[in-house]
């Protein structure tokens, strides 16, 4: 069929943008393959690239250095499922049925992730993508939400909340390790374990790749118990013997993280996947303080709508197309990257979404006028009663709540970015616009159970 003199120019234009890019279509797919390396509680002040001092992560900063570094996101929630199920689903996490932890013990379980609506994974896979988890889930221990359930090819990991440790990889004297549906028992240190069958997935996907894949890969470190392999412990002790103990094991076991990334990212380059690979790496939410983790320069940590735990290391490269060392400080969550991998496979979002594509931002545009931000989490025990409480930012403002039981707090973070002086009592107007604002967020949620 003969194509008219436009049409060919534009396709001919098309080949030289994407000849950066992409190696040529018959060894690779023109569709980058897409990889989501998640931690778990790393906080911003644990990453070199963001100015820590005494913790060395060059394999996680490298991501920075070839492509670029977000400065002004933040997690979906202070704690671990409800991340997961926005980054998952798109949709803020109370609208998915996960405004808290899904734990492994049903009485102190505060999420069900709702079924039927559609996961990155379900919609890449639509697409035409192999998709993998390798690590940890947290979004279900039964059907139907395991993960070969909601869109994945390929479980290879732990189902649960936590490990009671690294190397017996149980929770209250229960095996969660699967691989798809099926218990495993297996030996070594979890980190490096999920590193090798990440490695194993990527050099099988080599043997295809006419056909992109989308890795997730979701560790369980630095998440407690803090225990770095004894050798990682030795090299940073003998580097920095002045360490407090506390903050020693953390850095080991951080160090000891960033190296297994290293081995990901060197074995994309051993299978030539490394050139059409969009890569990136974050965490689920603010470090935790009392043991060790640092989320400097911002206030509290983990489980804190405080800045503390809701910033976060926020890192991606795609070459080619994203500009090497690159800053951005646009403030947008976790969950963007689902349409923002939905429309880099060349897919369309649903128009439903709450999360917002980056994609325009990536490739050079400007991203739409800054949106709302809200943040929830349900919580048990005697300091939260099986409550919820909430923080809603519009422009430069932040209210929050740290407790159902604590008074509401205002912040204006242009002026104050540390969160120190609560402008509530002085600024009641704000207040009552941005209360009215978060009311209309948690009406919208209350039809989605969060129990199953």
């Amino acid at each position: 069929m003969c194509r008219s003199l436009p049409e060919f120019l534009i396709i001919l234009l098309s080949c030289v943008v994407r000849a950066d890019a992409y190696q040529p279509a018959n060894t690779r797919p023109l569709t980058p393959n897409l990889i989501i390396i998640l931690a778990d509680d790393l906080g911003i002040g644990d990453v070199s690239a963001y100015g820590a001092s005494d913790i060395h992560t060059p394999n996680i900063d490298s991501i920075a250095h070839q492509g670029i570094k977000f400065s002004g996101m933040r997690a979906n929630a202070t704690v671990c499922s409800p991340t997961r199920a926005a980054l998952m689903t798109g949709y803020y996490a109370d609208r998915v049925g996960v405004p808290g932890v899904i734990r492994t013990q049903p009485e102190n379980s505060w999420g069900y992730l709702r079924p039927g609506v559609p996961t990155l994974a379900d919609e890449l896979r639509r697409l035409g993508y192999h998709t993998a988890i390798i690590g940890k889930w947290h979004l279900g221990l039964e059907a139907p939400n395991l993960p070969t359930q909601r869109g994945f090819d390929l479980f290879h990991g732990f189902l649960g909340d936590m490990m009671d440790s690294y190397e017996s990889h149980l929770r209250h004297g229960v095996n969660y390790m699967r691989h798809n549906e099926q218990t495993i028992t297996t030996t070594g240190h979890a980190t490096d374990l999920f590193t090798e069958w990440a490695l194993e997935f990527l050099r099988k996907e080599a043997e295809t790749p006419e056909t992109p894949f989308f890795l997730y890969l979701a560790y369980n470190a630095p998440h407690f118990p803090i225990e770095p392999p004894a050798d990682w412990l030795d090299r940073v002790r003998a580097r920095q013997p002045e360490l407090p103990a506390l903050r020693l094991n953390n850095v080991a076991f951080v160090e000891h993280l960033d190296e297994n990334i290293g081995r990901v990212l060197k074995t994309l380059t051993e299978i030539h996947s490394d050139r059409n690979t969009v890569v990136v790496f974050t965490s689920d939410n603010g470090g935790s303080i009392p043991h060790g983790q640092s989320n400097l320069p911002w206030r509290d940590g983990k489980q804190s709508h405080y800045d503390g735990g809701l910033r976060i290391p926020f890192l991606m490269k795609w070459p080619g197309v994203i500009s090497q060392g690159s800053v951005s400080d646009y403030s947008g969550l976790t969950f963007d990257l689902m349409p923002t991998f939905i429309e880099i496979a060349q897919g369309e979002p649903n128009d439903h979404l709450d999360a917002v594509s980056l994609l325009p931002l990536l490739t050079g545009g400007q991203m739409p006028e800054t949106r709302d931000l809200y943040f929830v989490r349900r919580e048990g025990g005697p300091d939260y009663g099986g409550r919820s409480y909430e923080a809603f930012i519009r422009g430069d403002w932040k209210l929050l709540q740290n407790s159902p039981y604590r008074p509401l707090e205002l912040y204006n973070l242009r002026e104050d970015p540390f969160e120190t002086r609560d402008r509530i009592k002085s600024n009641p107007a704000i207040a009552r616009e941005l209360s009215a604002a978060l009311q209309e967020q948690i009406r919208r949620s209350g039809a989605v159970p969060w129990q199953p």
